[in-house]
């Protein structure tokens, strides 16, 4: 039964002064990148597809390495569209995706609504998976597109889930009938 593996990349190195789509991953996210790898090696990607930001990217470089594989990238992978807010105190953060989440149709933070991020992010899955129709596929994505995505393809809480899975963590749903095998929230 084929499957997709949706990754939430790596922990990124935190630069107040550079925007969080541009954020590398840290020391520590390397090194997480590297135990993500071994935890889906018994799954089998055979290609890994990521976000075109540098801490997807780089989490999906590693990955691809350790497998023998080469990772691609697509646009449509990238986080909710926040490039218009500023650095904020996480209880701050964390308050406006409370209500991001729960106001899915209005304009709470960024430029994209919860809706408009959703449709983007499963059109784009949607589109690789039939684009690469053989094997095993990992996505590594993010976390506010990745909960989205769960919410929308498994049901889960996605502000929830949002808060418990943690950099890295991954869910795996068999396709194409995006039936949820299990949600791994911390590597």
């Amino acid at each position: 039964m084929r499957k997709v593996i949706l990754i939430k990349h790596a922990k990124p190195l935190v630069q107040e002064n550079v925007p969080s789509h541009d954020w590398s991953l840290s020391e520590d996210g390397r090194a997480k990148a590297l135990l993500l790898a071994e935890r889906l090696r018994p799954l089998a990607p055979g290609l890994v597809i990521s976000s075109k930001e540098p801490k997807a990217l780089q989490t999906a470089q590693i990955l691809a390495q350790a497998l023998g594989l080469s990772p691609k990238a697509s646009q449509g992978l990238a986080e909710h569209d926040r490039s218009n807010v500023p650095m904020m105190s996480s209880p701050e953060f964390i308050s406006l995706m409370a209500l991001f989440f729960k106001n899915r149709t209005r304009l709470v933070l960024g430029l994209e609504t919860a809706v408009q991020a959703t449709r983007r992010i499963e059109k784009t899955v949607d589109e690789l998976l039939l684009e690469n129709p053989d094997g095993n596929v990992a996505i590594v994505t993010h976390g506010t597109v990745l909960a989205l995505l769960l919410a929308e393809r498994a049901r889960v809480d996605a502000f929830q889930n949002w808060r418990r899975m943690a950099l890295p963590s991954y869910a795996v749903f068999t396709v194409p009938e995006w039936e949820l095998v299990e949600i791994v929230e911390r590597v």
